[in-house]
Formats: structure tokens, sequence, C-alpha cells
């Protein structure tokens, strides 16, 4: 048996295991100090590693709000040797920082010939969120996803949150950890195991299924359980397929479930319309042609900008009943 905590706990716990093994890891972020972070994920950690009588301790960040300037001093700070863990608030005002991350924090290995690393962790919450409306509310994984030079990571369990964080500190590129503000309570088992670690770039399997895939990454892989649950008591067995890592991506463990299964139903709460679903909705289509039955089918969020009126944004979100009518036309 594991140890049984939140989304959050897993969080916060890989953070802490993380500075605790290597002393060049740091935080940084807005209101991560004495505030412990919008979602509380950084709670505790000025207590355990800042020093009261040193306000400019180096571990513990507390950064004014400014994306550009915090995301182009955590890029420097990891050319020099160190391991930043950036906090955004939320990652739609990661889009403030997108100059820093794309033009600099993802080539800079590329440019210098691979002479400079740059080992860094651009992690926060993602996606919609209860009624923070339009400008709180963006899935950014797949803006980051089309970026050579970067890795992004999507979990949606406590243990894989919590292993695959602690990968991403440990990597020498720099990576984007997606989190679904609607995992944060959501609880589960971590290993015991003091050494347990999660590899990015590996798919999983979390249901298996027989007659249609539904892949999906983060929260709606939740849904896509809650789908199969349903669809199983009208006799169609579904396997789910979580995709965990979106660059690299890991188009065998999807397509090999896929080729068993002959339909797919790709699910993501990012806009339908050139999210990240999408380029993996292609794939399926350009790879697996000769073993699809019916065409890929997307699930995803409306093109729409999030509306602040609860009723309203919930219309907005795929949900279990979304991906049960979409199986449905092709089954």
């Amino acid at each position: 048996m594991g140890l049984e905590m939140t989304y959050r706990d897993a969080l916060q716990k890989a953070i802490v295991d993380e500075m605790e093994r290597d002393e060049n890891v740091l935080i940084m972020g807005e209101d991560i100090g004495r505030y412990q972070g919008t979602f509380k994920v950084t709670r505790g950690m000025v207590e355990k590693f800042g020093d009261r009588q040193n306000r400019y301790n180096l571990r513990i960040l507390d950064t004014p709000i400014t994306e550009a300037g915090f995301a182009g001093i955590a890029t420097g700070a990891a050319m020099a040797g160190l391991r930043p863990i950036v906090e955004f608030m939320t990652m739609s005002f990661s889009i403030l920082a997108m100059d820093q991350i794309i033009n600099h924090t993802a080539k800079v290995h590329y440019m210098t010939n691979g002479e400079v690393k740059c080992p860094i962790v651009f992690r926060g919450p993602g996606g919609a969120a209860k009624q923070l409306s339009a400008q709180h509310s963006h899935s950014m994984e797949g803006w980051y996803a089309h970026c050579p030079g970067l890795k992004v990571v999507a979990p949606s369990t406590v243990a894989d949150v919590y292993g695959i964080l602690r990968t991403a500190v440990r990597d020498d590129n720099p990576v984007i950890v997606y989190e679904n503000p609607g995992l944060y309570a959501m609880k589960g088992e971590l290993p015991e195991d003091p050494d347990f670690t999660v590899p990015i770039g590996k798919a999983q399997i979390l249901r298996e299924g027989t007659d249609i895939s539904l892949v999906g990454y983060s929260r709606m892989t939740h849904i896509n359980l809650a789908a199969a649950e349903l669809l199983e008591k009208d006799g169609i067995s579904a396997e789910v397929v979580d995709v965990r890592s979106l660059l690299p991506l890991d188009t065998e463990t999807i397509y090999a479930s896929v080729r068993k299964t002959h339909r797919a139903v790709m699910v993501y709460e990012d806009w339908r319309s050139g999210g990240f679903g999408a380029e993996i909705a292609a794939r399926i289509s350009e790879d697996c042609f000769d073993h699809l039955d019916a065409p890929v089918v997307r699930v995803g969020g409306l093109n729409v900008p999030m509306p602040y009126a609860r009723v309203l944004e919930l219309q907005c979100i795929p949900d279990e009943h979304d991906v049960v009518a979409a199986v449905r036309k092709i089954s």
C-alpha cells in the first residue's frame, strides 16, 4: 500500500524532496513564499528552506509580477548551473514570458552547439478552474508542445505528477509541467519507494478495452475513465490511453491501442481548433489508417473565450457525456 495524498500534496512533496536532494534546486514565482502560492503548492517551504534573517534567500524567491523578468532570470540561473523551478500563478500568465521561454530557454542548447544546458522547470495551473474567466483559463500545453527544444508533460494522477516532476527537475532540458487546477484536490496513492520517478515520454494504459481507444491527458483522462464506465453499461469496451507526455510523444503506445480497437476518440480540454489533441488525431489518422474502421473523432473545448458564468463555463469544457456521444457516432 502506498501513501494517500492529494495531487497538490504530491507536487509539494516532489519539490521538497528534490530541494533536499540537490542544493542547486530553487523555486521562484509570484506569492510562493509567505503567501504559500495561490493554490498552496508551496506551503511550508519558506519555513523549511528560508532564512528569516535574510530576506534575499535564493532558494525561495517571491518575484514581482513580471513573468518575462523572472522567466529570464531563471533561464540565466539554469545556464549557470542551477536548477530553477518556476511557478506561474496560472499558465495563462506565461504568455507574457513566451519570448524568454521560446526564443531563449528552448533554443540556447542548440544555439551554443550543445555547450550550454538549460535545466529548468516551468510549472503551474493550466486550463479552466471554477469561474476564473477568459484570461485565466487557457490550456497552454499545446502552444509549448509546438516548440522544439522543450519537453511538455501533463500528468493525470498523484503518482505520475510526483514522479514526473522529480524527473523534470533532474532533466538537463527545459520542461513545461502542465497541472489542471481541477486535479489539485484529487486523492491517490503515492508509492513508498523514496527513489520513485516516472519517465518523460511514456504513455500508459489505465483501462484495458477492445472496442475503442479513448485518448487523453491531464484531467481529460479522468473524463475518459468516467465515459468508459458509462459505455461498459451498453456493452462497449473502451480502452483508456493516458498520454502523460506531449513532447516527446509516445506514439507507440497510442498506436498499439488503436491497432487493437480499430477506433479512436481524442479528448482534450483545449480549444478544439488547433489544440494538441488535433495533432495526435492527425498522427493516428496518418499512421494507423489501415487499422481504422472509422474516422478519428476529436472532443475538445468550445472555440470561445472562457465565460465567467459557471453554467456557461461547464458548457465549454468536455465531459464524459460528450465523449460517449462521440463514441456513438463511430460505433
